[in-house]
């Protein structure tokens, strides 16, 4: 058999080996493609990981806030059932205490500190403006985030700071009210450091969550805004 035509058969059908390295490995750029993607994969994955975290983290912290709200709610009933015990005390009665005058603005304080965090959580706190609520989501995020992390959390744990050796002191003395019969002053005193790190915790949980709505891992929070006092009256409407 002529040996021409199978030499020409046996070229044809030779294909070359793909070209590997010395040691039998891939080209070196293949080996950096794959390692890149693997480390991309990894950090993305990591990146992920700690924004759930963060999200539970600031779920948590809306899930205290929205206790100590619900208690404060009970602080408001308390203080006018107090405030009209003394009117109707000293108008039918000719009768008057200062410890039960001093606990109506006890009470009140402790409303209007302990829920100043339920208040930013459903957004409820006084807005003037005339430009905010015409801008898009993205913009008011970034004005809620910038806002908070330079105005909001500094005035707060500034107050909270400053406040701790004033509450320290009033204890130390067991400071009373300088009118007869007053109260103590170190429990109304304690509730501005409470009142400011609810506040503080409140104020990281709304960063958070203005971070994870501009990475678009949860919807826009203006959308998403309820009226609490409704929820809370569709909820037990619903039981």
């Amino acid at each position: 058999m002529p040996a021409g035509p199978r030499a020409s058969c046996c070229i044809c059908k030779f294909r070359p080996p793909p070209a590997r390295s010395r040691r039998g490995l891939p080209y070196p750029a293949v080996v950096i493609g794959v390692a890149a993607k693997f480390l991309y994969e990894r950090q993305r994955a990591s990146g992920s990981i700690g924004v759930r975290f963060l999200l539970r983290l600031s779920r948590a912290i809306d899930a205290l806030n929205e206790q100590v709200g619900h208690l404060v709610y009970w602080l408001v009933l308390a203080a006018v059932v107090v405030s009209a015990g003394n009117a109707m005390m000293r108008y039918t009665f000719d009768m008057s205490s200062n410890a039960w005058l001093e606990l109506q603005w006890y009470l009140f304080s402790a409303v209007f500190l302990l829920a100043a965090g339920y208040t930013l959580l459903h957004n409820e706190h006084v807005r003037i403006d005339v430009v905010y609520g015409h801008l898009p989501p993205r913009v008011r995020a970034w004005i809620d985030l910038i806002g908070g992390v330079f105005f909001l959390l500094p005035m707060a744990l500034i107050i909270m700071v400053l406040s701790w050796p004033i509450v320290v002191e009033s204890i130390e003395r067991n400071e009373y009210s300088s009118d007869a019969g007053g109260l103590l002053r170190w429990p109304v005193k304690i509730l501005i450091p409470i009142g400011f790190l609810l506040l503080v915790l409140q104020g990281v949980s709304e960063i958070i969550k203005r971070v994870g709505f501009l990475l678009g891992h949860i919807p826009d929070l203006a959308e998403t805004h309820r009226d609490p006092i409704l929820d809370e009256t569709i909820k037990t409407a619903s039981k």
